[in-house]
């Protein structure tokens, strides 16, 4: 099954929606232009197309390789990432100033989707460089910049984060990572980590890990952590690798899936390299601030994870749609001379448009939280920018945790329509079931995505940057019964009514029980108040885009106001049942208190 880059949808989304021209009039991309985008996206399809897609299948069949403290990538992976580095597909996102191309967030996800959905598992690495690129810029020295980011964005070294322990997974008061300072400005780091993604591999000359640590004298729990970068190999005064550091790879997972991708346990201190026992490392801001610089890497990456939710169900949707258009089973219920291909039968009509609907959705969220970002950082405006920039923080673990549940879905829902040949591995359908089901759990699980949504979002400012939404979604309720005479956008409307009301009912409840101090009762409903608002944020972009396609009859738009329709008779109508097991909260927790006294 070959991929292909859903351009269509992209620049309706970027141009149709008016996405890409709010934030190409901002400050600071008055050299990118409408031409620009186009040539970018188009080239970048070719590259991912004819270049990436093609090494996921053997990423799948051969995985990575461990032999002795070296890690080994499936053989196609080295060509194509230097591909990727000679084509400063690294670099796109980030500052000119350092060796990057300046293009907004708005860009750069499209940008991911489409190199994660041609292969997921290749993809991981350069996410992680991403994210490693991003913390350097705003925490570290500037000679830690200058020393350890041109490289990243030429792709000749990659960057991870390390955070996780044995003892010490989503509870990183827990962790007992040593550093220890040298009186040179350096620290000697000791201690283990695991689920390290790329932690070693043979793509890159040099690996950047960022490190969370404790100094000896660091206050207890989370406070006490500090951050540091710590090279495979260090760098010498002119820019080239020296000898190699005290960081050993002990071994890699076995997993489900992502298979090509090395999920390292790297011991730090094991007297494995040539500086001595404990690896050398730089401290990167103030010590004690290792949580906070590293939750510029976390949000990166959690938003980009739920990027990949959205390209895995993509490639599921491309190959369940073309297995259907090809699979000839049975006969048309209006009765057939002979039998029919199955996307003809109602019930498989039905998988197709769901996983299409989800798909769709779940993009459009992400790209206007895209701009949002981007307005957040470029505006003028003082006031517009805060608010965008709330808007982008709240709706982080929606594009997250939405996405990457609905993958799990999707990447099912295309194993059924392939029906038995769907759980055969020769057909490459389950391939996406199993790397689909990472992505709810990596960088934060769904319910640390929803105890965030309502802790550090929802109750921080008393649900305002909610009822911001609330009121624009009511707008577009307005706008749509304006046409009750087109059928199609009254009934959107008369669906997204209900919905919304649903997530204003949710929301009143959440509210109300966080100011009685029943917090447990509260958080019993913060999972379905997550994916209601996903639901609902995703039906209010559809039928928006609805209302763009009302005049227009291309291929696309008929396509798009179908999808709108058909999310919002089958899937809008979920939110209803998320809203009340959020008002059930009270009952639920006694259920709770019942069975797990």
């Amino acid at each position: 099954m070959t991929y292909k880059t859903p351009l269509d949808d992209v620049f309706f989304n970027l141009k149709d929606m008016g996405l890409l021209e709010q934030v190409l009039s901002l400050p600071g991309y008055e050299e990118i232009s409408d031409d620009i985008v186009d040539a970018v996206l188009h080239e970048n399809a070719k590259f991912v197309q004819e270049v990436v897609a093609p090494t996921n299948r053997d990423g799948d069949q051969q995985g990575a390789k461990w032999d002795n403290g070296k890690v080994t990538t499936p053989a196609s992976f080295a060509q194509a990432f230097k591909a990727f580095a000679e084509g400063g597909w690294q670099g796109l996102q980030h500052s000119p100033d350092l060796g990057g191309q300046g293009f907004p967030k708005l860009i750069s996800a499209v940008i991911s989707e489409n190199l994660n959905a041609a292969n997921l598992a290749f993809a991981l690495c350069p996410l992680l460089t991403d994210g490693c690129v991003e913390a350097i810029t705003q925490a570290g020295s500037e000679q830690l910049q200058q020393t350890f980011i041109p490289p990243m964005l030429e792709g000749r070294w990659t960057g991870t984060m390390n955070l996780t322990e044995p003892q010490a997974g989503s509870d990183l008061a827990l962790l007992t990572t040593k550093a220890v300072a040298q009186g040179d400005g350096t620290y000697r780091i000791s201690g283990q980590k695991i689920f390290i993604t790329y932690g070693d591999h043979d793509l890159a000359e040099n690996i950047v890990h960022l490190v969370l640590a404790r100094t000896p004298d660091a206050p207890k729990g989370v406070k006490g952590i500090s951050l540091f970068v710590v090279p495979k190999f260090l760098v010498n005064e002119d820019g080239s690798l020296g000898k190699r550091n005290d960081v050993w790879c002990a071994s890699i997972e076995e997993k489900l899936g992502i298979h090509g991708s090395p999920t390292a346990v790297l011991l730090y201190g094991a007297g494995k390299g040539e500086v001595g026992e404990g690896a050398v490392g730089y401290l990167v801001g103030q010590e004690n601030y290792g949580l906070q610089y590293m939750f510029i890497m976390m949000n990166a990456a959690r938003y980009n994870v739920g990027i990949q939710g959205i390209s895995v169900s993509e490639r599921a949707l491309q190959q369940a749609r073309a297995y259907a258009a090809d699979r000839v089973q049975g006969n048309a219920l209006e009765g057939s001379a002979g039998p029919v291909t199955i996307d003809h039968h109602p019930d498989v009509q039905r998988l197709l448009m769901t996983m299409r609907g989800l798909t769709e959705g779940g993009r459009a969220v992400a790209l206007y939280a895209a701009m949002c970002n981007d307005i957040a950082h470029q505006h003028a405006d003082k006031a517009t920018a805060d608010l965008h920039r709330a808007q982008y923080e709240y709706l982080v673990p929606i594009v997250k945790a939405f996405s990457t549940e609905n993958s799990v879905e999707v990447a099912s829902l295309g194993m059924q329509v392939h029906g038995g040949m769907g759980f055969i591995e020769e057909t490459g359908a389950a391939q996406y079931y199993r790397d689909a089901r990472i992505l709810p759990i990596y960088e934060g699980t769904t319910a640390i995505q929803a105890n965030d949504f309502i802790g550090r979002k929802i109750l921080r400012d008393g649900g305002a940057v909610s009822r911001g939404f609330i009121a624009a979604m009511c707008d577009t309720v307005n706008a749509l019964n304006q046409h009750q005479e087109d059928t199609a956008l009254a009934f959107i409307g008369t669906q997204l009514e209900v919905a919304v009301q649903a997530y204003q009912n949710a929301l009143d409840v959440t509210l109300a029980s966080a100011a009685k101090g029943q917090l447990r009762s509260t958080f019993a409903g913060s999972v379905p108040l997550l994916m209601l608002a996903g639901y609902v944020h995703a039906g209010w972009h559809l039928a928006n885009a609805a209302l763009k396609c009302r005049e227009r009859q291309s291929d696309t738009h008929r396509q798009k106001l179908a999808t709108a329709v058909f999310y919002a008779a089958h899937i809008l109508p979920r939110s209803l049942s998320l809203s009340a097991a959020v008002k059930a909260g009270d009952n639920v927790q006694e259920a709770f208190s019942a069975v797990f006294s």
